[in-house]
């Protein structure tokens, strides 16, 4: 299975991919944006500014995914000592680090109308914040440490204790009393969201996951050429 990780094989897919998957990220957040910003309605109690939910509930989700799947891969790459899934992990994290930042600064904004401030220290808002620090953490060791091994080590490290987060971060609205507003979208139950809201959320979600494979695929493609130019044909 692993011969089809080979660089040479991987990249004949993904360096033609990027090209497609901008033209469908612009086409989703075309219609996601008119979705959101026009169509939509206000909230009866936040008028507009619920709008930038529409920004701010996708970046979380796809910051929070983007980690948990760092942490599959890093610990699978280290089970099975494979360095390409590191190497996809390492790709993933800047996107995911630049979507939790957008999550922090949009829930500030957010926070300043609906509150009356920009930050609390809420439990939801505190346990983003720790998980920008992680990200942080992981993209600073795989910029000073140069030994493979080590930085292989020290980055699945970091995942595992960092996903700890992952469900506190989900669950703090129920866990604790918080100034943060619970869970409008329910997979095994009702969801509280009306569906001329929930249809823009979710295409801004794709809109912003298509991005996430953009960004993911122009980073993964530079490693892989780094790869090749280094003479290497197997990971």
């Amino acid at each position: 299975m692993f011969k089809l990780l080979e660089p040479n094989k991987i990249f004949q897919i993904t360096s033609k991919a990027p090209g497609y998957v901008l033209f469908l990220f612009v086409v989703v957040l075309t219609v996601g944006l008119t979705e959101a910003l026009i169509l939509s309605p206000e909230d009866y109690k936040q008028s507009d500014a619920v709008r930038i939910m529409y920004v701010h509930v996708p970046s979380a989700w796809i910051s929070l995914g983007i980690f948990s799947s760092i942490t599959l891969l890093s610990v699978s790459g280290f089970i099975f000592k494979n360095k390409n899934l590191f190497l996809i992990a390492k790709s993933l994290a800047p996107s995911g680090f630049v979507f939790n930042i957008i999550a922090l600064v949009t829930g500030s904004i957010w926070g300043k109308p609906t509150w009356g401030t920009w930050w609390a220290w809420d439990a939801r808002i505190t346990s983003m914040l720790i998980l920008a620090l992680f990200f942080a953490l992981y993209l600073i060791a795989w910029r000073i440490y140069e030994k493979e091994e080590k930085v292989f080590k020290i980055t699945t490290f970091i995942t595992i204790i960092g996903i700890i987060n992952v469900p506190i971060t989900k669950y703090s609205v129920e866990w604790w009393n918080t100034l943060h507003q619970p869970a409008s979208i329910n997979i095994l139950s009702k969801s509280s969201i009306h569906s001329s809201m929930l249809f823009p959320l979710l295409i801004m979600t794709a809109a912003f996951a298509l991005f996430s494979l953009l960004i993911f695929l122009m980073k993964y493609n530079t490693e892989l050429i780094k790869i090749k130019n280094k003479g290497l044909d197997r990971l």
